[in-house]
Parts: structure tokens; C-alpha cells; sequence
């Protein structure tokens, strides 16, 4: 089941169309609260999201997603305004997977569902470990040294692809296209952040993620 959460009805009929033709099972949803109420019953197996709705915005949608404990793992595909790429940034940092820009095709819409999907289903780790660093995936829980440690959503998936990829540099760009699911201007800058507040609370045990000059990160 996908959930579409878009106020402008022509558009959310468009994409409801498109991926029911394409063998998906939809329901649509004008705003946040019929959002909510239909998840009090039935969790979707993706998200279409639209940043400007009534009420309750996007963004506010996606953070209590991402820290409920019930639906912090839903893909998200959130779709904005060509014109205000920000917007797109500000969604992946807040743990968006992709983001489709108005106007889009039809083809492109389903294309970009699949590729999320078929991510979000590969075979979980479920017990990685680098020196003092322990995540258990199944729990979705991160120790270093010993004491757990609270990361964000994005942080733990990239802590996550750093650890299945031991001794092995990643670029900048290869760390966006597997945690983000995309690339788009500034990916340098979202990286190294999430790179930084990721060592700060890795603490000590933070040392084994080097930087590689000019390239990426990687973690021996």
C-alpha cells in the first residue's frame, strides 16, 4: 500500500492513476490529519509527500515520521516546487529518500517509487561492529565504548554504509546516491555535516572514520 499526501487534487489523481496502473495498491490523502488517521491503522509501505499542504506541512510530517518508532523506517519521496530546490535539501536532510520536482512525468514518478522500494527492501546486517562500535540493525541501535549512542536517521544510515563498507573509501557522491538516494548542488556540504555531528557523537571511538582528501570518507 503507498500513501499519497498531496492537497492539489488534480496532481494527486495523476499519481494515483499512474501507480495503480503500474500495480500499485493508493490511498490519498488531502492533508496531515487523514494522514495520520489512516497510519493509526495501516502503515504504508512508501510515502509520496507534498511539502505545502494545509495545516500541518511536509516537513512537520516527515520529522514526527522519522521519530516515531512505528514509522521512522517508511520510505519518503517528497515532491516540490521546481523553482525552490532548498526545499528538496532541506527534506533529505529532515530523512526524505528522494524528491521529484513539479512538473514531473508519469513515467518518472513509478521509475523512482520502484528504486526507493526495491532499496528499502534489501537484506538487512544485522550486527556490524568496527573496534569499540557495535549497531545492532535489527534494533536499529548504535554503542560506542560501550554507551549507546542517539543518531538521527540519516546519520545511522551512514554510519551503517561506512561499516558494510570497512576499508573502503566512498566518495561524497556515492555516499548521497546510497543515504539520500539522489544527488543535487551541495552535496559536499550535507556529507561533512552529517560526517561531523556523527564523529561528535561516535565520541572517541570515532577516530576509525577517516577522511580522505578531495574523494570521501571511509572507516578501518
Amino acid at each position: 500500500m503507498l500513501y499519497i499526501v498531496e492537497d492539489d487534487v488534480n496532481i494527486r489523481q495523476m499519481e494515483s492513476y499512474a501507480l495503480k496502473n503500474s500495480g500499485f495498491e493508493v490511498a490519498e490523502f488531502a492533508d496531515a490529519a487523514e494522514f495520520w488517521q489512516a497510519c493509526a491503522v495501516r502503515l504504508p509501505e512508501l510515502l509520496i509527500l507534498d511539502i505545502m499542504l494545509p495545516g500541518e506541512d511536509g516537513y512537520t510530517l516527515l520529522q514526527k515520521l522519522r521519530s516515531g518508532q512505528r514509522t521512522k523506517d517508511i520510505p519518503v519521496i517528497i515532491v516540490t516546487a521546481k523553482s525552490t530546490e532548498i526545499d528538496a535539501v532541506r527534506g533529505l536532510e529532515n530523512g526524505a529518500d528522494d524528491y521529484i520536482t513539479k512538473p514531473f512525468g508519469i513515467i518518472e514518478l513509478v521509475a523512482r517509487v520502484k528504486v526507493v522500494l526495491r532499496r528499502a527492501k534489501k537484506p538487512q546486517h544485522s550486527l556490524l561492529k568496527m573496534d569499540s562500535i557495535q549497531l545492532d540493525d535489527e534494533k536499529r541501535q548504535v554503542w560506542a565504548d560501550g554507551r549507546a549512542c542517539s543518531l538521527t536517521f540519516k546519520e545511522y544510515e551512514l554510519l551503517k554504509l561506512l561499516l558494510l563498507n570497512t576499508g573502503i573509501v566512498l566518495s561524497r557522491e556515492r555516499i548521497m546516491d546510497k543515504v539520500w538516494g539522489t544527488d543535487f548542488e551541495g552535496e559536499s556540504r550535507t556529507v561533512d555535516m552529517h560526517i561531523k555531528t556523527l564523529r561528535q557523537k561516535l565520541g572517541k571511538s570515532a577516530s576509525c572514520i577517516k577522511t580522505v582528501r578531495n574523494v570521501g570518507y571511509k572507516i578501518e
